[in-house]
């Protein structure tokens, strides 16, 4: 072995990265991605309590209809178009658009802006005409 240092680069760690907004809804596209699997067993749950008769329908529904069950009904449908709006997000990038450093920024900002607003839109039209 020598003394000789190599003259690979070295992997550059997190300190060195400064955090972007880009970087967020990355980890949050991935969160909401597992998210979404939890969520569709909680679909498929009421799906088949409502194949199996009106106990079953009954238990799922006293369950989604609890302040538990819409605080995850709502987080769910926050993470499906969270999701959907961070997949366009990628498909943009995919077709060679909004690549750019300030057009991805000013994209991933309003990934989020615009999920937690069709969100709370939704849910405020279930609430008032539903």
């Amino acid at each position: 072995m020598s003394d000789v240092k190599s003259a690979r680069p070295l992997s550059p760690h997190l300190t060195i990265y400064r955090f972007r907004p880009t970087m967020a809804m990355s980890i949050v596209h991935r969160i909401t991605g597992g998210a979404l699997y939890v969520g569709t067993i909680l679909l498929v749950w009421w799906l088949v309590a409502a194949a199996s008769g009106p106990d079953a329908f009954a238990t799922a529904s006293a369950f989604f209809g609890s302040i538990i069950g819409q605080l995850i009904l709502f987080g769910y449908t926050w993470a499906l178009i969270h999701h959907m709006f961070g997949g366009i997000r990628h498909f943009a990038w995919d077709m060679g658009h909004a690549i750019s450093k300030e057009t991805s920024t000013k994209l991933a900002l309003a990934t989020i802006v615009a999920s937690l607003a069709v969100t709370v839109l939704l849910w405020l039209g279930i609430l008032i005409f539903g």
